[in-house]
């Protein structure tokens, strides 16, 4: 009895006890024996844990150091995090410009008939090369690989190019035979093409990129591999566009509705969707460029930090493994990165200097190592441009006056390059209004004359704007002569090329394309014009620029899908 009463108390003081002291308490004699649904949980919960620890040991084993393990312990969830805010900090308009001119690159890549964009064929060659091989064509001229000759003979290649009157397959027997000499010729030959015509000197960083699609559809025909290609490309002009709004956005921080203005100016641009809807390193060159002037534009508004020096330093390196023609922009971003540094300087010298050196290391030492492996192969040390400052035929003084002529009137007392031709319109200003194709697809005359009434009423709105803002313009005269020069440097560097080949071809690089790198400038031009109109015209005028370009790029579309498949 004695027992029984004492154990009785032990009870009453353990309900007596605080929560926290009777879950610790053991009270004796009230143990009980679990449910068989108890033992099953605990069993399965035993197991659960051993399967995590094995998979825990397995993943410890094989788990690698450095910045490899950093990134495999990285999860998707918080990679999708990280974009999903990046993406909120990018406007919504922004979004929609980039959207519109992949849509309008997409568009151009089913319009064009395969290999009949300027280079293609051989920009093609270069991207099979790299992607089965591994190694970088080794030979400018040759023939190209079995399989893509053999599509170009299916597709009437070498009857289209350049002859108007001649349009690509266009019937059911002959689709048919394209598919079967398609199929034949795929896998037959050696692998790659060591001949890749005029693409061969060219840096290898786009091609490396197209190599991807290009190795995802190699078990398609040689149309399917350059459709995916072709694709690829589109998204680097929504790229271009993003970066173009973005520009426009920090040169021009005034008025909002603006920035959309030139940004789906630049979306809708013919020759952007062109290029973009090929398998050219145009493509890329074109979203690097643009987001340069970004970059320049958001560090002469905010000041130049060591994110922004990184970022400019990589789109240099980027710009210079993307195409040679990068080179002619350089000494005006050199120029923009020096302006930037003596601004900093007036606040942190040492800061300002490191930042500098931080650009010009990570822009130049890519370079340098490119152009080593160049020398060790017995290649041009900065491939077809390295022999452009030669001049065999002339003198210093006749290639710039050469190059003043190819933009501008003849200066008196000079010789006449260029007899009876306005270069300015009948190169640059027609070649952008309609030439297309393999430089054969041209509108009527009349389309080139009635052109003129919207750019001449453009450049006058243009005008105003900067007269109604130029005493803003004063505080920023070194970041406009930052722009002048990168676009000064690019024309330049065309016009020099062009010399090479003179008197034997006249113009051979006067081609518009040429000068696309510069689209974000044409966008803030456009933006400005809109804002020329005043306050209460100007978002009408902005709609009525946007619709123009889109006109002349479904215009566009349609002469070129006239003269390949109804001409």
């Amino acid at each position: 009895m004695s027992r029984r009463s004492g154990t009785r108390t032990r009870t009453e003081e353990a309900a007596k006890a605080p929560d926290g002291e009777r879950s610790q308490a053991p009270v004796a004699g009230t143990t009980r024996k679990r449910t068989v649904g108890e033992r099953a949980f605990s069993r399965r919960a035993r197991a659960a844990e051993r399967r995590r620890r094995t998979r825990r040991t397995k993943l410890n084993a094989r788990r690698p150091s450095g910045y490899t393990a950093i990134l495999v312990e990285l999860r998707l969830g918080e990679a999708l995090r990280l974009l999903g805010r990046a993406l909120r900090r990018i406007p919504r308009a922004a979004l929609v410009c980039a959207l519109v001119a992949c849509l309008n690159a997409v568009c151009w890549s089913i319009v064009s008939p395969p290999f009949e964009v300027p280079d293609e064929p051989s920009h093609f060659a270069y991207v099979k090369q790299l992607a089965e091989t591994g190694r970088l064509p080794s030979s400018g001229s040759g023939r190209y690989s079995y399989e893509e000759i053999a599509a170009l003979d299916a597709l009437h290649y070498y009857k289209v190019r350049q002859q108007p009157q001649n349009q690509t397959i266009a019937t059911r027997f002959e689709q048919g035979l394209l598919e079967r000499v398609l199929h034949a010729a795929h896998g037959v030959g050696e692998k790659g093409s060591r001949a890749a015509g005029v693409a061969t000197s060219q840096p290898p960083l786009y091609y490396a990129l197209e190599a991807i699609p290009y190795s995802i559809a190699r078990a398609g025909t040689v149309l399917a591999r350059l459709q995916l290609m072709r694709l690829t490309s589109a998204l680097l002009a929504g790229l271009t566009a993003l970066f173009a709004f973005l520009f426009v956005r920090e040169a021009l921080p005034g008025e909002r509705w603006a920035w959309t203005v030139g940004g789906l100016a630049v979306a809708l641009a013919p020759l952007l969707g062109l290029m973009s809807g090929a398998v050219n390193p145009d493509s890329l060159l074109f979203a690097v460029c643009s987001a340069l002037f970004y970059c320049l534009a958001r560090a002469f508004r905010r000041g130049l930090n060591t994110g922004g020096a990184a970022a400019l330093g990589s789109l240099i390196a980027i710009g210079l493994l993307t195409k040679l023609n990068f080179i002619g922009l350089v000494p005006g971003v050199v120029l923009g990165l020096l302006a930037l540094s003596i601004r900093a300087a007036r606040v942190a010298r040492r800061s300002a200097y490191r930042m500098l050196a931080l650009a010009l290391g990570i822009g130049f030492a890519p370079v340098a190592v490119y152009a080593a492996v160049n020398a060790l192969s017995n290649h041009p040390l900065l491939g077809s441009l390295s022999g452009a400052s030669l001049v065999p035929h002339g003198s210093l003084l006749a290639e710039i006056d050469y190059i003043w002529q190819l933009y501008l009137p003849r200066l008196p007392a000079t010789i006449n390059d260029f007899p009876g031709v306005f270069t300015a319109r009948a190169l640059w200003f027609n070649g952008y209004v309609g030439l297309y194709g393999w430089l054969d697809t041209t509108f009527p005359a009349w389309v080139y004359n009635v052109a003129l009434i919207p750019a001449g009423a453009i450049a006058l709105l243009c005008a105003r704007a900067l007269y109604v803002c130029r005493a803003a313009l004063r505080s920023r005269v070194v970041e406009l002569a930052v722009y002048a020069s990168i676009g000064v440097g690019l024309m330049v560097l065309v016009g020099g090329a062009s010399y090479y080949t003179f008197p034997q071809v006249d113009a051979e690089f006067a081609q518009t394309r040429y000068l696309l790198p510069l689209l974000a400038l044409l966008g803030a031009i456009l933006s400005l014009a809109a804002r020329g109109a005043g306050r209460r015209w100007g978002p009408t005028v902005g709609a009525l620029i946007v619709v123009l370009f889109l006109a002349h790029d479904v215009f566009s579309q349609l002469l070129e899908a006239t003269r390949y498949y109804y001409g």
